[in-house]
């Protein structure tokens, strides 16, 4: 019920960025083609190469299941920030030439939490000491095909001169996660032991590697408001039982072109997946929502 809140709620924030956007100089995560022309199908010198180092303040929501212990997962930007054991990695990259383009996009966290933010879910498993250790690399990627384009704003003389234009691309590729999840739970407290590590007075689930790969499919839509600017919008789903049981993904984002090869973005990404595995002391699940502002700078080729 949380989350289908939190979509509902994304899904008007979305509404309220596109009917904004006019006013947003900002540059978006996903990224789009060469804004030096707007009117051509892509680059005229051929493939068009950008690299996008950004920023994703995540938060994090739902439950995680290790060695089949449970608990509940309420995490904010700033815990995250306080906790990370390693500095965090997050890299966008596109190869676009006409219609066709690839890309690829790597997420790295390594966080330690305790405390706030993490809950006991299952009954006599633990008591209020707890913490949890998460590493987790996420690497995506993919090929784009545009499908549709509607220009506005260009002259009888030179139609391909639009100002404004809107594509809708295609997109299908495969998301790659790699996990690991310790939970530390308090001796004290812990009623059964069966399949976790006891040290000093904590007792600890420990989940191992846990890695699968999701198939995706998904749309996204690029509004250039005039060249420079221009609103972002994609969405994909995935999983299907193949990787994880269902995935989905939602990305609302604004351009702004600082020069000829630079651009600032800022955004909203929402990222959620619902992987399970084993039974029993060896059952894994990691239900969680991710989700917050992402912002970077992008460099064209």
């Amino acid at each position: 019920m949380q989350k289908k809140r939190f979509a509902y709620a994304f899904a008007a924030g979305v509404a309220c960025l596109i009917s904004i956007g006019g006013t947003q100089p900002v540059r978006a995560a996903d990224f789009g083609r060469d804004n030096a022309a707007p009117g051509a199908s892509g680059s005229s010198s051929g493939w068009t190469i950008s690299l996008t180092p950004y920023v994703w303040a995540t938060f994090l929501s739902g439950s995680s299941t290790v060695k089949g212990r449970t608990v509940d997962v309420d995490i904010n930007p700033v815990q995250v920030i306080e906790h990370l054991a390693r500095v965090p990695f997050f890299g966008y990259g596109e190869i676009r030439k006409g219609p066709f383009a690839l890309y690829a996009d790597i997420v790295y966290a390594d966080l330690g939490l305790s405390g706030s933010g993490i809950h006991t879910a299952t009954a006599g498993t633990a008591g209020a000491s707890l913490g949890m250790n998460f590493q987790q690399f996420i690497a995506e990627a993919g090929g784009m095909y545009e499908l549709a384009r509607w220009d506005s704003g260009g002259s009888l003389k030179d139609p391909q001169a639009a100002k404004s234009f809107t594509t809708v691309d295609a997109l299908a590729g495969f998301r790659y996660w790699n996990q690991q999840l310790d939970l530390n739970f308090d001796l004290a407290s812990t009623a059964d032991t069966g399949g976790l590590i006891v040290s000093g007075n904590r007792a600890i689930a420990r989940s191992g590697t846990i890695e699968w790969t999701d198939p995706l499919i998904g749309l996204r839509l690029r509004h250039q408001l005039e060249p420079g600017k221009e609103l972002i919008l994609r969405g994909d789903i995935g999983g299907f039982g193949a990787g994880s049981q269902f995935s989905w993904n939602l990305l609302a984002a604004c351009n702004y072109a600082v020069t000829k090869t630079t651009s600032l973005y800022i955004g909203y990404r929402a990222l959620d997946v619902d992987y399970r595995q084993g039974q029993g002391k060896t059952f894994y699940e990691f239900d969680v929502i991710q989700h917050g502002p992402v912002t970077g700078l992008t460099v064209k080729f």
